[in-house]
């Protein structure tokens, strides 16, 4: 994957990070810097830490089955970015409380970052370069979007969630078949 492919991806991993951000923007009624830098710490490192573990899941498993690799990150990319938008629309429990304390802010960052378990599978399939480049650019772009979530849920509520949300299950969806159709030999 170049440059613009692990944008495109990090863009919609953290989508679920950015929905998340806009409600705890939300629940604080502010936009304040320490929010902002709060969520977009958990959120980031989380995001850039499961791909690693996947990654490395990945490797064990890649020999078994790069026959069928390209298919397999179809798959997974199709369903995570499925499940996003399933999500989106789906009727919610509203916004999360103001709590930025560890014990809120963990599960948080857990949940919005499984996803990106899947997607460090996807690279170690179809990565040629260093997994750390991709892994910072993923880190790096949901800490800001979920920094200026933040920011938005302190102006904007709830306007933009459902909509980021669905963006980033069909980013993932789209890359899940650009992958494929290079590899069957369409692109």
């Amino acid at each position: 994957m170049g440059f613009w492919e692990i944008l495109l991806l990090g863009i919609g991993l953290s989508m679920d990070a950015f929905a998340v951000s806009v409600c705890k923007g939300l629940a604080v009624q502010r936009s304040d810097k320490k929010t902002a830098l709060v969520c977009g710490a958990w959120f980031g490192f989380f995001q850039a830490l499961m791909p690693v573990i996947g990654f490395y899941l990945g490797r064990i498993f890649a020999d078994a089955i790069e026959a069928v690799d390209h298919w397999v990150a179809f798959g997974l990319l199709g369903f995570v970015g499925f499940n996003m938008i399933k999500e989106a629309l789906e009727e919610g429990e509203g916004c999360a409380d103001p709590d930025l304390s560890p014990k809120a802010m963990l599960p948080l960052a857990v949940a919005t970052s499984i996803d990106a378990l899947a997607v460090g599978v996807t690279l170690a399939m179809t990565a040629r370069d260093s997994i750390w480049t991709a892994v910072a650019l993923i880190g790096v772009t949901t800490f800001v979007l979920s920094a200026i979530g933040t920011a938005v849920g302190g102006v904007f509520g709830r306007k933009y969630e459902k909509k980021a949300e669905i963006f980033g299950g069909v980013t993932l969806m789209l890359l899940g078949l650009k992958i494929l159709l290079e590899n069957l030999g369409v692109l």
